[in-house]
């Protein structure tokens, strides 16, 4: 395999070196929003660089155009004369298990986060890919719910749940049901984006989809910190679950449905609760058992036996559980990454193992001398 160089994820952001089928790390440096994080990566890449053991066969780097990551890969691809290869992030994702396993066999991958930029240019983070060795394909992704005000409804769960009442039908709600937590004037006005689609692009993450979970509720309105909102619901979950057991199930997602995996009537259940612990509970059950069997459906379509688990939404311990036994009740293998952690932090040794893959399938290709 060719030595590559990958520069990673904008959020936790880490260098890896994968030479001769052996990872070597950076530290981790962050976010790359900090100037400091970006320094750090830049004498990062370039000690590693400098110490890899074989001359570099390319560079790889997240597909968003705009990052300083990417930007970096492409300068020190163009100073090495190298290829500097872009990988999409969820494929990064799957890439992580397929490497820290070894596999060589085709997957079914499914990856939960925050955000990556998809091929189609959209914000992706629940999806669904088939994943070869050499090839890759999105099979399907979450039903995509509007983020209104972008960015800040990442911060925002409230507005997460605006969104999903507004999916459901119900946008005029939205007023009555969040303005004494945010005040009138800036319910109605997310009211009045989401009717309109003003600043309210789409996103299949399924990290929106536990803020959504988090704002119906009541849990999180604002979030100090990423992910306060997601650890709110599955530690509610956890304390249900520990006391009360499993609660029922309900068929309400079609899981068959492979193009889009539509959620919404998991958050109808949540906005019409009256018992948070149990809605919680419910909601991680519900939504594992339709993810998997999701998989499972992709799984059987594709002949594939074996599923790769990726993205930081699997640091969840409780969708993880119940989605690993659904999964094993299929009669499927479930990896998930082994050496380094499913989240950025280890995204670059998925970055460099899908280059390394795609360069060795151009060096083959490449006419004899």
């Amino acid at each position: 395999m060719p030595a590559v160089l990958a520069f990673g994820a904008w959020l936790k952001n880490a260098a890896c070196l994968l030479d001769g089928g052996a990872a070597r790390w950076s530290t981790v440096h962050g976010d790359l929003g900090d100037p400091e994080a970006c320094r750090a990566l830049d004498a990062s890449v370039r000690r590693l660089a400098a110490e890899s053991r074989r001359p570099l066969a390319g560079v790889a780097h997240d597909l968003h155009p705009d990052f300083f990551s990417t930007r970096l890969a492409v300068e020190l691809a163009a100073a090495l004369g190298v290829p500097a290869v872009p990988v999409q992030h969820h494929h990064a994702h799957i890439g992580v298990v397929m490497a820290d396993h070894g596999l060589q066999e085709p997957v079914v991958g499914l990856a939960l986060d925050g955000v990556g930029l998809g091929t189609d240019g959209t914000a992706w983070g629940g999806e669904l890919l088939w994943v070869a060795p050499r090839e890759w394909r999105r099979i399907g992704g979450l039903l995509p719910l509007q983020l209104p005000g972008g960015d800040v409804a990442a911060r925002e769960p409230w507005r997460m749940a605006a969104s999903a009442l507004h999916a459901l039908g119900r946008g005029d709600e939205i007023e009555a049901r969040f303005g004494p937590a945010v005040g009138a004037p800036a319910a109605k006005a997310v009211q009045r984006m989401l009717a309109a689609g003003l600043n309210c692009p789409f996103t299949s993450s399924a990290g929106r989809w536990f803020d959504a979970a988090a704002g119906a509720l009541g849990l999180s309105v604002r979030q100090a910190h990423e992910a306060e909102a997601a650890i709110a619901l599955e530690t509610l979950a956890a304390q249900h679950l520990a006391q009360a057991g499993v609660p029922p199930r309900r068929d309400l997602v079609d899981p068959h449905a492979l193009a889009r995996l539509d959620l919404r009537p998991l958050l109808a259940g949540l906005l019409d609760a009256t018992e948070p612990g149990e809605a919680a509970a419910w909601f991680h059950v519900s939504l594992a058992e339709a993810l998997a069997d999701w998989t499972a459906a992709a799984a059987r379509e594709t002949g594939t036996r074996t599923v790769c688990l990726g993205g930081g939404c699997f640091f969840n311990a409780v969708l993880t559980a119940q989605l690993g036994a659904r999964l094993a009740s299929h009669g499927l293998r479930v990896l998930a990454p082994r050496s380094t952690n499913c989240g950025d932090a280890g995204l670059a040794l998925g970055q460099a193992w899908v280059a390394a893959q795609q360069l060795a399938t151009l060096t083959e290709a490449a006419p004899c001398a």
